[in-house]
């Protein structure tokens, strides 16, 4: 067989031709999730390649947390048509140790962007049980949940949910952000527990937890604006928690006896 032979000036561009298809070749990929959550910053395209497609999909009806959930394919169908599209919740169940887990992925747009069919940005995962779970559960039944053992990690509470921060911010997350002045701020990954019965004035690992929210947060703005409604406390998911003192018993006042003369 005939072999043909390449020109030199040919041979010189194959090798260049590699090295253009190299580098261009990653802006066709995925862009990664913010945080390690592996959640915040999808499109809503690449969270259906995860996760597969949803069971059904929600809207919210009203300020509190009020929803109406439609299966998937009348959602596709119809009702799709008549809200915006960043107003769908995606809801995905999984049965995790016998309990029921549902996850409900928020989303955002680029505010930029007028097009009819721009994509949607995961912004917000709420996370619900089927009943109450004490806190030391929630990182078994919640796999993406990994949150900080470090005692000096930043950690809030209120009467009804603790925040937990977690890693180093990311510049990328100011896109999911809705809170006014956002570009002069680090936001970084947060879990907020709630509990709809109200937490124990002494925080336990056995304090029960309704549900989890996955989103981002600003450490600056809760410590600078919010230090009313956020108040300190150890991390939960630390062996400082145990060590902490029980809290002093109220000194009881006595009644004040009169003195008479004698």
């Amino acid at each position: 067989m005939r072999q043909v032979s390449i020109p030199s000036r040919i041979r010189v561009l194959i090798p260049l031709l590699y090295l253009v298809l190299f580098f261009t070749e990653p802006a066709l990929t995925s862009a990664a999730p913010y945080f390690e959550d592996g959640f915040l910053g999808l499109s809503q395209k690449e969270l259906h390649e995860k996760l597969g497609m949803p069971q059904a999909v929600r809207d919210r009806k009203s300020a509190l947390r009020v929803f109406t959930y439609y299966p998937i394919n009348d959602w596709l169908r119809y009702f799709s048509k008549l809200v915006s599209p960043e107003n769908g919740e995606d809801v995905y169940t999984f049965r995790r140790e016998g309990i029921d887990v549902r996850y409900s992925f928020g989303y955002t747009v680029d505010p930029n962007d007028h097009n009819e069919n721009r994509p949607l940005t995961v912004r917000l995962v709420d996370i619900e049980f089927s009943q109450a779970m004490p806190i030391s559960r929630l990182p078994t039944l919640i796999p993406e949940f990994r949150p900080s053992t470090d005692p000096t990690n930043p950690t809030f509470r209120s009467n009804l949910w603790v925040l937990l921060f977690k890693g180093p911010p990311s510049p990328d997350a100011r896109f999911i952000v809705k809170e006014k002045g956002k570009e002069q701020l680090d936001w970084s990954l947060c879990y907020q527990l709630f509990s709809l019965q109200g937490l124990p004035d002494r925080l336990t690992t056995d304090a029960l937890i309704d549900r989890v929210e996955i989103s981002t947060q600003s450490l600056a703005l809760v410590t600078q604006r919010q230090r009313h409604t956020h108040e300190p406390i150890v991390n939960p998911y630390s062996d400082q928690l145990g060590r902490q003192l029980a809290p002093a018993k109220p000194r009881v006042k006595t009644i004040p006896v009169p003195q008479y003369a004698e």
